[in-house]
């Protein structure tokens, strides 16, 4: 094991744990604390994204939109829904502006790191126009307000999400038993309502346990019987509780007991659904699983096993309080091995380049970043699974992704202000890491604005 000195230490702090350092960042003296620290400095709801609208709002403008479309002349409908699509993506890129915003200029970067690795972990993909609304307020709502609390609480809502249910369908499942499916196979006895399982195997296989588990087919399938009757409300103009909020409708409910996991739980109502989640939530399965991607994350693309191990320990003795696993991780040598393992993705090098070059509020609200982070190969909210992006190295080290990476640094250094000397900057951001091969090339380069990119495409400012 490598000990890095204590400039190196305070370099760890800034761009492993952190999003890179500010222009003009000293760093910190004692790393741990100032990481430690965070938890008081982070906030919830940043200035950035203070007006942005909250995902009931959205599902009912969307609600009425749509339903003012249907209504139109057919020969109207195609030019309104294109409209409509344009509004939610233009909300899309607002709330992308606002992400970035509040990573750039956050005093508690270690924290908003961690906001987007719960929304990866608990991705979902914007492909479908009213999840392109709803992708940032899913964030905003489930993620940001837990990152620093129980995981089951972070599960519970992340589940009870109108962005998560939409996405993977649960709105559209009927217990084929339920006194909907009943109702409906009187009108019409061809009709045959029944279960989505989509959201109760993401569950099992992304959020809490992971794959080869243990769990079965008949497992999946029992929980989202489980499930039914988790739905929104007022999408089918029933407007007994807040549009666009989770909604328990027992009519939708299969009735029984449900055997999950070798377990039985015969729980009325939601309740049946909650108790599993936060059984999941707390097995030896799901602390592996969690401890893995958080190793994975901040330390090496192959984590190492004490590591694990000792993050496993952390999140099942406290009962998975977010904290103190955080703590375990930012206490544990491995996390701070001299070398930077880790390559940065599209949205952490786009980040990390606007700190250090001390990009102005003005300037980020400027640059239309959803458009940069997709020509990087990252499109933000979209992954195209519920798998979320892939966190090693050998899906963003193509020689065409790097190329992009260079168009995108060079637009970046026409920007920056002229004062910005990369040669001076090079030692602050880069640390111990910086290699002599580097500096020189920096130092000779023709112009400050090629100096500037060389700066942002170097290896060292690609890996943290």
């Amino acid at each position: 094991m490598s000990t890095p000195s204590d400039a190196g230490r305070s370099f760890i702090a800034m761009n492993r744990f952190g999003l890179g350092a500010h222009r003009g960042d000293k760093g910190p003296d004692d790393p741990k604390a100032w990481l430690i620290g965070q938890f008081n400095a982070y906030e919830p709801k940043p200035a950035a994204m203070a007006d942005l609208p909250s995902s009931s709002e959205i599902f009912v403008t969307y609600r009425e939109d749509s339903a003012d479309i249907r209504a139109m002349p057919e020969a109207q409908r195609a030019q309104a829904r294109q409209e409509l699509h344009k509004r939610g993506y233009k909300l899309y890129e607002s709330e992308i502006g606002a992400r970035t915003l509040a990573a750039v200029t956050s005093q508690a970067p270690f924290v908003e790191r961690l906001v987007h690795f719960w929304a990866n972990h608990f991705a979902l993909s914007a492909d479908e126009p009213i999840i392109t609304a709803l992708a940032g307020s899913f964030e905003r709502e489930a993620i940001r307000p837990h990152v620093l609390g129980r995981f089951e609480d972070m599960l519970l809502t992340v589940e009870q999400h109108p962005g998560m249910l939409l996405y993977l369908n649960q709105n559209r499942s009927i217990g084929p038993n339920s006194l909907r499916a009943k109702r409906a196979a009187e009108k019409d006895p061809t009709r045959k309502l029944g279960i989505n399982e989509n959201l109760a195997r993401e569950i099992l296989e992304l959020h809490t346990l992971g794959v080869r588990t243990g769990y079965s087919q008949k497992d999946v399938t029992q929980f989202a019987f489980a499930m039914t009757g988790w739905t929104i409300a007022g999408q089918d103009g029933n407007e007994e509780a807040q549009a666009g909020t989770f909604e328990f409708r027992p009519q939708l409910h299969e009735p029984g007991p449900r055997t999950i996991l070798g377990k039985t739980y015969d729980q009325k109502s939601e309740d049946q659904a909650v108790a599993v989640l936060r059984d999941v939530a707390r097995s030896k399965a799901t602390a592996t699983h969690i401890a893995t991607k958080l190793a994975r994350h901040f330390v090496a693309d192959s984590p190492p096993a004490p590591l694990v191990e000792r993050l496993q320990s952390a999140f099942l003795k406290s009962g998975g309080d977010l904290p103190t696993v955080y703590r375990t991780l930012v206490n544990s040598p491995e996390a701070w091995e001299a070398g930077s393992s880790k390559f940065k993705t599209p949205w952490e090098w786009n980040v990390s380049a606007f700190r250090a070059l001390g990009a102005s509020p003005e300037q980020i609200t400027k640059t239309n970043v959803a458009d940069t982070i997709k020509q990087l190969g990252q499109p933000v909210w979209r992954p195209q699974s519920p798998a979320g992006y892939d966190d090693v190295a050998a899906s963003w080290v193509a020689p065409d992704a790097l190329v992009r990476r260079v168009e995108v640094a060079q637009r970046l250094a026409r920007k920056a202000d002229p004062a910005f000397d990369a040669r001076a900057a090079a030692s602050a951001l880069l640390g111990p890491s910086l290699s002599k091969a580097t500096a020189t090339e920096i130092a000779r380069a023709e112009s400050p604005a090629t100096s500037v990119a060389l700066l942002l495409v170097s290896p060292e400012f690609q890996r943290r």
